[in-house]
């Protein structure tokens, strides 16, 4: 059992000394005879007695306590990468300097990459591949298309040349059709998102 003053509670949850003292006036602090905080029976009572309509809240808070200044500097809209944990000396524990040069390069990698995507240089993977798959399902179905719609031109033709050049021209036609479409599918795609 750990005993704790109230203030030392305070700090080691992060929170502020009134919350603690409004706890204890709830009584939902396990306190012993002089006075102090029972640290495992007054958490186990707090997860006992919390009010799951404000677990929403309760995580907000949280993730607010939790790197402010890291997620300060990182755009509000979008999702960040995970990025993995400071690279450790060997035996003695994380290294400021390494952690704080590996936070500062990700954040620049971070910048970079918005101002790539503001300058357009960038753009959102999944309409790019939502617009690849369009464009290729729609060449398919074309090509499909033209076997019922050749069939009876070329079966009236006897002349090699006359159905090479026929062929070459159709095939033209459609390619040029689907590249036209290719363009104006990926350009919607990519201001929808």
């Amino acid at each position: 059992m750990t005993f704790l003053t109230k203030s030392e509670f305070a700090a080691r949850r992060g929170w502020s000394k009134s919350y603690v003292s409004k706890l204890a006036s709830q009584d939902r602090l396990v306190l012993s005879a002089d006075g102090k905080v029972d640290v495992e029976a007054t958490e186990a009572l707090l997860v006992d007695s919390a009010d799951p309509s404000k677990a929403a809240v309760a995580a907000r808070h949280l993730e607010q306590r939790v790197d402010r200044d890291v997620r300060s500097q990182l755009q509000p809209a979008g999702d960040t990468p995970a990025v993995p944990a400071a690279v450790q000396g060997g035996g003695k524990g994380r290294d400021f300097q390494a952690a704080r040069a590996h936070r500062e390069y990700f954040l620049a990698q971070l910048a970079e990459a918005e101002f790539n995507k503001v300058q357009g240089n960038l753009v959102e993977r999944d309409a790019v591949e939502d617009a690849a798959f369009a464009a290729g399902r729609l060449l398919r179905d074309q090509m499909f298309g033209l076997a019922p719609q050749l069939a009876a031109e070329l079966a009236g033709m006897t002349d090699p040349w006359d159905i090479e050049k026929h062929l070459a021209e159709t095939f033209r036609r459609v390619f040029t059709d689907a590249a036209k479409m290719n363009d104006a599918d990926l350009e919607r795609a990519m201001t929808l998102s």
